[in-house]
């Protein structure tokens, strides 16, 4: 998993954006969006909320702004922050990436460095077909559309990816706002792969496309073993996920 750099849970749960043993009351009825700062500022009640920095909660769009309301909306009579994934996008783009851009690129480069489209299986043909028609592509468009050519190799065994690919990822990732690097740092490792991250960021996939693709040797075991209860539930967690940052991504362009 990257290491994003993560919200203090001591300070989030003083500023209440996590749960502590004593939980946080619904102390707000509605939440809104208002143009200030040089972009859009959620309230509650009228009111700013603060991210667990204590900075002012400002996105740069108003979709980006009515996704987080929303979350704030959605709660129940006490606040769930698991529930918050887009509150908690914006608190991390706010109090952390913007210290940390340089770092956090060179980690989304590193998983272009071992992106899971680049190890192909050794056996069984039938896997190894299906890696060649859902993955090939997606490599090509990589080299076509960002200039960025990885090259696969057989078996588990690392092979080095051309230095100015890796380069490249990384300036690509460098060109985005703090709020977009976050998404594209939170993406990549969950589909362990850069290029999915890269193609569902530009809209060349969709959230569910791209996590079908990431998890294709978990889809050919479920085949031919079936799936259990518990693995369902976690792959159902983070196409949920997927899903989000899609959203996450949409509202930064609108």
């Amino acid at each position: 998993m990257m290491h994003i750099p993560p919200l203090d849970p001591n300070v989030a749960a003083r500023k209440g954006f996590r749960e502590s043993e004593e939980r946080i009351k619904r102390f707000w009825k509605t939440a809104s969006t208002e143009a200030r700062d040089g972009g859009w500022i959620v309230l509650l009640d009228g009111r700013a909320p603060k991210t667990p920095a204590g900075a002012a909660l400002v996105l740069p769009t108003e979709a980006a702004a009515q996704l987080v309301a929303d979350e704030w909306n959605a709660q129940g009579e006490h606040l769930a922050p698991a529930t918050m994934p887009a509150t908690r996008l914006a608190s991390t783009a706010i109090d952390r990436i913007g210290q940390a851009r340089e770092p956090v690129a060179d980690e989304i480069a590193a998983y272009a460095g071992s992106d899971a489209l680049c190890y192909i299986a050794e056996a069984p043909t039938g896997l190894i077909e299906r890696q060649a028609r859902e993955w090939t592509p997606w490599r090509e468009w990589a080299a076509r559309e960002l200039g960025v050519a990885l090259h696969p190799a057989e078996g588990i065994v690392h092979r080095a990816q051309p230095a100015e690919s890796l380069s490249r990822v990384k300036a690509l990732a460098l060109e985005l706002d703090d709020f977009a690097l976050t998404g594209l740092a939170t993406v990549v490792p969950l589909f362990g792969s850069a290029v999915l991250g890269l193609a569902m960021h530009s809209g060349a996939l969709s959230a569910e496309e791209a996590f079908e693709i990431s998890r294709l040797e978990e889809r050919f075991q479920e085949e031919q073993w079936g799936q259990d209860a518990e693995a369902a539930e976690r792959a159902a967690a983070r196409r949920d996920e997927a899903v989000l940052l899609q959203r996450w991504f949409e509202a930064l362009r609108t």
